[in-house]
């Protein structure tokens, strides 16, 4: 493996590159065992938070068809019906309303309600508050997401207040922050559009019976839906060309 690799060289942080760098520095510091472990344990936490946040995703769709439907016009607006493709990582960025879905739905559903513990390096003083060395802190995202005097209507599932750059500036933190924010976010990001896209693209979608999605969270600290979801999907009349060819 080349160290820093091609990307380093264009100006580009990776994790990866920034570990060969260390490594270069100090072989003891940063050994292969550790950077293939970092590997491993990103792939494996992002397994089943990816897979909740889609789950997640598509109960808010079924309960709201107008914005499902509004993704799919956005989707066949982008790669044109029929298609002649499945969505691909490239036309991520241009499909903007799928993002809103999703930072929507990491909004509601965050995969880590409670991030991961932080502990403070010495005495301080926060809000008023005298934090001593040593002292562990649970930062309560899904409460920070919820909360009425940040969010109008916080309980709802709004995706277009996430358009045209809209609430930038409120603290939507489903993947931490700072040093320690998931290095794994952009990888998380692409994944669930990914997922989420091609469901939209390649399927027409509906509950089972007229009641509404259960959107009861499960235990866990993941929070898993309590009630995994059911619902009805067929192929798209326009797409079944192109999945009989895969």
């Amino acid at each position: 493996m080349e160290k820093g690799g091609a990307a380093e060289e264009a100006g580009r942080r990776t994790m990866i590159g920034v570990l060969l760098a260390v490594q270069s520095k100090d072989p003891e510091a940063c050994p292969d065992e550790i950077i293939r472990s970092l590997c491993i344990t990103s792939l494996e936490a992002g397994t089943a938070t990816a897979a909740h946040t889609i789950e997640w995703a598509m109960s808010l769709l079924l309960n709201k068809p107008e914005v499902l439907q509004k993704a799919r016009e956005e989707m066949d607006a982008c790669l044109g019906e029929p298609p002649a493709r499945l969505v691909e990582a490239t036309d991520l960025p241009k499909l903007q309303y799928l993002r809103c879905i999703i930072m929507e739905t990491l909004r509601l559903y965050p995969p880590a309600p409670l991030l991961n513990p932080h502990e403070s390096s010495a005495d301080c003083t926060v809000g008023g508050f005298h934090v001593p060395h040593g002292t562990m802190l649970l930062v309560n995202a899904f409460a920070i997401h919820r909360d009425p005097e940040l969010w109008d209507k916080p309980t709802s599932f709004i995706p277009e207040r996430f358009e045209d750059g809209k609430n930038g500036g409120k603290m939507v933190i489903p993947f931490g922050m700072g040093r320690r924010r998931c290095p794994a976010e952009n990888l998380g990001m692409q994944m669930v559009g990914l997922a989420l896209g091609t469901m939209i693209q390649c399927f027409d979608w509906e509950r089972i019976g007229e009641e509404l999605v259960d959107m009861t969270e499960g235990s866990g600290l993941t929070m898993p839906k309590q009630l995994p979801l059911d619902a009805f999907y067929q192929p798209r009349a326009s797409m079944v060309h192109l999945l009989s060819m895969i």
